[in-house]
């Protein structure tokens, strides 16, 4: 992994899918913008830069909902590989984490390789 993250590739058309969430249903993505506009995050529960920086996480999510701005995250690991990852771990990271907003599953990859 880099160091230095690269640059926001801004402008390009995001996709709609609908994922299950971990509060039992299913989501459009979409559904979630605000009038000003949506925050995708891909996360995961074991990623150490994920765990270092999931309060931050919540509360810039918290903090966008007053500017309009909807958030969702989504965790397209494959948990055979990653078991911390899996479904049930996703809805105890979730409320451990405190989060406000929908946490996705993209079991398959689907959306993640869409996005890139």
């Amino acid at each position: 992994m880099a160091a230095i993250p690269p640059v926001c590739d801004f402008g390009w058309q995001a996709i709609d899918a609908v994922l299950p969430g971990v509060d039992g249903k299913s989501h459009s993505i979409f559904s979630h913008a605000g009038p000003n506009g949506l925050v995708v995050a891909f996360i995961c529960n074991h990623c150490p830069y994920v765990k270092a920086a999931i309060s931050r996480i919540v509360r810039d999510a918290d903090d966008l909902k007053p500017e309009g701005i909807g958030f969702v995250a989504i965790n397209s690991n494959d948990a055979d590989a990653y078991p911390d990852d899996s479904f049930d771990n996703m809805k105890l990271f979730a409320r451990t984490n405190g989060f406000t907003f929908p946490y996705l599953h993209d079991e398959r990859q689907t959306v993640a390789r869409t996005y890139g």
